[in-house]
């Protein structure tokens, strides 16, 4: 079985072109694509949790 592709918080940033301020923030009011923690701090987001978040995004949008 493949492990699910896992994205830095940078890439994620990127992606959404969303500074690191805004993403908190959005994360905060509980409208943010989920992340996971790693044991050495650094922050995760499978890239299906992202593409369903934004699929949401969309969705509510129209």
């Amino acid at each position: 079985m493949a492990r699910p592709q896992m994205l830095k918080l940078p890439e994620v940033l990127a992606e959404l072109s969303m500074s690191r301020a805004a993403f908190y923030r959005m994360r905060a009011r509980g409208n943010a694509p989920r992340l996971f923690k790693l044991p050495n701090g650094e922050l995760r987001v499978r890239r299906s949790d992202l593409d369903d978040w934004l699929t949401a995004c969309e969705a509510s949008a129209a």
